[in-house]
């Protein structure tokens, strides 16, 4: 039976509250960080969880999420730097909590050296983001256009495609496996999908959450 978690989320808006929404129907507990009012408010009615209206990059306001207790925190709000310093901030707090933050460009050096993990931009949106707080094993390499993403992903034991020739697995429309993950040799019809091996592939982002159930079940 998968581990019931705890996420901490900064920012309600529309990836913000989808991904909490995700997570709390995966049977996670969630709490949400919100500035705004009416976001409070809407976010209070929706009952996904407990809200604490506030800047989430305080110090007094991160203390009552109990980050020690979290096994991660993702800034999703609107603003990357705002996100930034978020993580800067929880680290203070709880130093091994994992931490997501939603950037616009993959570009910012910066942001390998505080955060495990990037959301590229709005376009991916709160499914791919609970995807990335549950589980570590998705990475986004390169975020090129509006609609195609290139992510390194692990193959789950339980996975539909696991042990299976790349041939005999119905990839979606609007993604391609490229490689192993070391990148050592291009993968090809006869490439299996070996559990426990990672794989980067090419997505639309319409399509990355078929993607991901194919491979991480």
């Amino acid at each position: 039976m998968t581990r019931t978690k705890r996420f901490v989320i900064a920012g309600g808006g529309r990836v913000g509250t989808q991904t909490a929404r995700n997570l709390a129907e995966q049977g996670h507990d969630v709490l949400v960080i919100e500035s705004d009012e009416e976001r409070v408010e809407a976010l209070s009615d929706a009952y996904i969880g407990p809200v604490i209206h506030g800047d989430a990059t305080r110090p007094s306001i991160l203390k009552q999420a109990d980050l020690a207790e979290a096994d991660a925190v993702a800034a999703l709000t609107d603003e990357p730097g705002t996100n930034l310093a978020i993580c800067m901030e929880a680290q203070q707090y709880a130093p091994s909590v994992r931490t997501i933050a939603r950037a616009e460009t993959g570009t910012d050096q910066e942001y390998d050296e505080v955060v495990d993990a990037t959301l590229l931009p709005e376009y991916l949106g709160g499914d791919h983001a609970a995807d990335m707080l549950t589980g570590a094993d998705v990475r986004t390499l390169v975020y090129p256009t509006a609609d195609l993403d290139i992510i390194e992903v692990g193959v789950a034991p339980s996975a539909p495609v696991a042990g299976r020739r790349l041939d005999e697995i119905a990839l979606p429309a609007g993604s391609l496996l490229i490689s192993t993950a070391d990148r050592t040799e291009l993968a090809g019809p006869d490439t299996v999908l070996e559990p426990g091996e990672r794989y980067i592939v090419a997505v639309e982002a319409d399509v990355v959450d078929e993607v991901l159930h194919l491979l991480r079940g």
